[in-house]
């Protein structure tokens, strides 16, 4: 046999061991930095050719803000400076900004009076202010009192806290004492006074 042209050496534990560590990471690298290139290949012609595509644009948007908060059936319930109740209801009501003012859709209030009474008042529209305790009626305004008078107006002013109300529309009342038409009304000393203003005429009953 004839001698090798080059004598060998067996690899050391140390080599074998750098060995087999290169072809661990060669194969996990090999397939990721084939499928980048397959990836520039692909997407290239899109980066180079528009560069508008790759622009990152921002927008100002202004969010919706709710400008009024209605309410369906709304209560208020409260008490005036001497301590007595009154409530207020409407089928619905609707808050605009952040006042607290409704604006109420067939309102209806109930107020105790001075001498225990009471008074329940009506109308197609109102706007109630809270803070200020005041309720502004109008159309078909109606206010019963519970000895039988009513009266009916276009429009009135009611002050919760003040167990006032007031009007200058036209009023026609009726009650035991007979009919009433007049210019307008106030009503005092939370309902112990009920005074008819301008041109007024009455017809009492049994002559009196």
């Amino acid at each position: 046999m004839p001698a090798p042209s080059r004598s060998r050496r067996a690899p050391t534990s140390g080599q074998l061991a750098r060995r087999r560590f290169l072809v661990a990471w060669a194969k996990r690298l090999l397939p990721v930095l084939a499928l980048a290139l397959l990836s520039a290949v692909v997407f290239w012609p899109e980066i180079e050719g528009n560069e508008e595509r790759s622009r990152v644009s921002f927008r100002r948007t202004i969010q919706p803000v709710a400008e009024a908060l209605r309410v369906v059936n709304p209560r208020y319930q409260g008490v005036d400076e001497l301590n007595r109740p009154f409530t207020i209801t409407a089928r619905a009501g609707q808050q605009e900004g952040a006042a607290e003012i409704l604006n109420l859709e067939e309102p209806r209030g109930d107020i105790l009076l001075q001498d225990g009474a009471w008074i329940y008042i009506q109308s197609r529209t109102g706007r109630y202010d809270k803070a200020a305790g005041r309720l502004d009626l109008a159309g078909q305004v109606t206010i019963y009192h519970d000895n039988g008078t009513m009266f009916v107006t276009e429009t009135a002013e009611v002050l919760l806290n003040e167990g006032t109300a007031s009007g200058d529309s036209p009023v026609a009342a009726q009650g035991g004492f007979g009919t009433l038409t007049a210019q307008g009304f106030r009503l005092r000393d939370r309902g112990a006074v009920l005074i008819f203003t301008g041109q007024s005429h009455a017809v009492l009953e049994g002559g009196r």
